[in-house]
């Protein structure tokens, strides 16, 4: 991870969000995941938040941000999740009526950890694993025929 530079500051701050849907509803099939990544990352390229890795599992997402000292951890997932949220029902109001009828598609918590240097190729190729776990389990299931969830 390279030291990053602006007027006043030299700084190396990453971030590893993870958080879920509303009653962690298993919403994230696709066309569905495709269009919150494309979603995430529209709200990442205008809001200047750097999105280094985004993986999106059926019940919870994964993201890693490289940020700016003026950006703080709160400040970037209120940005990441309430604009989600609006384009996302926009996008899929069916989703909305069936199972977030309440309005909301995000619960209020999140997690978040700082990325050290040397912690910074785990923690991604974590992020990058999420599917191929969640493909393995679904492979297993359907090759002995059991309900995934």
């Amino acid at each position: 991870m390279q030291l990053q530079k602006n007027h006043h500051h030299v700084f190396r701050l990453m971030y590893h969000f993870v958080w879920i849907p509303k009653y962690r509803h298993k919403v994230f099939e696709e066309p569905y995941r495709s269009d919150m990544k494309n979603i995430i990352n529209k709200i990442g390229y205008d809001y200047d938040i750097d999105i280094v890795q985004l993986e999106i599992p059926v019940d919870h997402i994964h993201m890693v941000v490289r940020s700016e000292p003026k950006q703080s951890p709160s400040g970037i997932m209120q940005i990441i999740k309430s604009i989600s949220a609006r384009a996302f029902f926009k996008m899929h109001p069916k989703i909305k009526q069936k199972y977030f009828w309440g309005g909301k598609l995000w619960t209020q918590s999140y997690f978040v950890e700082t990325i050290g240097n040397a912690n910074e190729e785990v923690i991604r190729k974590y992020v990058q694993d999420q599917l191929v776990a969640m493909n393995k389990a679904e492979e297993y299931a359907n090759q002995m025929q059991l309900p995934l969830f």
